[in-house]
């Protein structure tokens, strides 16, 4: 039986999903969720996607979908180091993005679909000073350590993470190892396909979706 994902093409964690299946080759389905999509409130405890059916196992969050896809779908692209400590530093890094680069973007983008015409500045402020935060702390950790080789785990957060977030507050021109990596991952065939496929819904994103990229 063909696997299914079901998600939203504009949906970051979605595209966390789709990068491994796409750099893998995999064979599957994809499914755009509706509004009040039945399956998605019964398959998810707080009806969130993206959720991967395989057979009769539904697995939900996106890290765990990378997890089960290198251990039940491996490919070429090794999604999770072999190396026990390499790996122990993909699922931080993996966090990393998730936590502090897209889930702080997050707040900027709910404070506008919030309010549009006044979003509420604390939140604002607090979702753009996070990521200025977690830039500068990024830009320090690469000058010291390195990524495991894409396509991993970690290439599978941090390409929506980074995406996003400098729409949000753009990468600053002191944090140029940052801005590489961003450059780099767009460039990768899985993360560029993601990218064009979200194309006809860049009108949903809530601070106006700039022109680029």
């Amino acid at each position: 039986m063909m696997l299914t994902l079901y998600g939203h093409p504009f949906s970051s964690y979605t595209w966390k999903a789709l990068i491994p299946l796409y750099a893998n080759g995999t064979e599957f389905e994809f499914r755009e969720i509706m509004p009040g999509d039945e399956f998605i409130a019964k398959a998810h405890p707080a009806g969130k996607f993206p959720v991967l059916i395989d057979g009769k196992t539904e697995v939900f969050e996106a890290t765990a979908i990378v997890e089960y896809l290198a251990v039940h779908h491996p490919g070429t692209a090794a999604l999770i180091p072999a190396d026990p400590g390499e790996a122990v530093v993909a699922r931080m890094m993996d966090r990393f993005f998730d936590n502090y680069v897209m889930n702080v973007g997050q707040l900027v983008v709910n404070a506008y679909i919030a309010d549009a015409q006044s979003p509420d500045p604390m939140q604002v402020k607090a979702g753009k000073d996070g990521l200025l935060r977690s830039y500068g702390w990024l830009e320090n950790w690469l000058s010291n350590n390195s990524l495991p080789p894409h396509v991993s785990l970690v290439t599978c957060a941090a390409a929506p993470s980074l995406f996003y977030a400098d729409w949000i507050e753009r990468i600053p021109a002191d944090c140029l190892r940052v801005a590489s990596l961003r450059a780099e991952i767009l460039a990768l065939p899985a993360v560029a396909r993601c990218v064009d496929d979200a194309r006809p819904y860049r009108h949903y994103f809530p601070l106006g979706a700039p022109d680029r990229d």
